[in-house]
């Protein structure tokens, strides 16, 4: 499996996801303790999708996050760049209305401008090479006065905590990859993590990418954060 490096070459990131599409899920509730179930629940209910609405959902991998959003009568695209992902998804997911899947470049997002009500990433944002042209993109695409919503990992705020999530990442995880059949992956998603933004730092880049009315709730102690913002139009 390619080692995808902080560089973050789409061509490394999309190889190495390809390779761990079939166990990416379990993967995710591994490094996480189980808490990104709970995570993504609180993603439906923030993103509040409704009948008619569109709802894009990028670095959806298996569309495993993308499908509450179709079961709430939403149009719901879900977009990765990882074939191998998608080709995982579409037989998963298979029978669930409401639910496409598109191959897509974040920061080339292959859709016209002001086509979604709504859109989403969780967990795929610090996967992308240039995160500011990737939220620009997204923007485009929303519809004025359309919502964003980003969760993504964090760095929790109470020192003490601080202190125990960089030991599980720097420490904890290499064991597990230690017994894993793609111990590339979970290197590279400790460092991504290790050199992520925190909160605040998130919510600068949002702004420079044009959103407005930025704002962020805490999951987990800060382990995790969920961004809101709107497109001005």
């Amino acid at each position: 499996m390619t080692r995808a490096s902080l560089d973050k070459k789409p061509a490394d990131v999309a190889a190495m996801f390809d390779g761990t599409a079939e166990r990416y899920d379990l993967l995710n509730t591994l490094m996480t303790g189980g808490q990104d179930r709970r995570w993504r629940r609180e993603v439906v209910r923030a993103v509040h999708a409704r009948p008619g609405e569109r709802i894009l959902d990028l670095a959806a991998g298996t569309g495993t996050s993308s499908v509450p959003f179709a079961e709430a009568g939403a149009d719901t695209v879900a977009c990765d760049f990882s074939l191998g992902m998608l080709r995982v998804g579409v037989r998963r997911q298979a029978g669930v209305h409401r639910l496409s899947f598109v191959a897509g470049d974040a920061l080339r997002l292959p859709f016209a401008d002001a086509s979604f009500d709504a859109v989403t990433i969780s967990f795929g944002l610090r996967n992308v090479a240039d995160t500011v042209r990737a939220l620009s993109e997204l923007r485009r695409v929303a519809k004025p006065g359309g919502r964003l919503l980003v969760c993504e990992v964090s760095h929790p705020r109470n020192p003490v905590l601080a202190l125990g999530h960089k030991a599980h990442l720097k420490y904890g995880l290499p064991l597990l990859a230690r017994v894993s059949s793609n111990p590339d992956s979970y290197r590279y998603l400790a460092e991504s993590t290790l050199a992520w933004p925190d909160q605040a730092g998130l919510s600068r880049l949002i702004q420079e990418a044009g959103w407005t009315k930025v704002r962020w709730r805490d999951l987990t102690f800060g382990v995790a954060a969920m961004h809101h913002a709107v497109n001005p139009g």
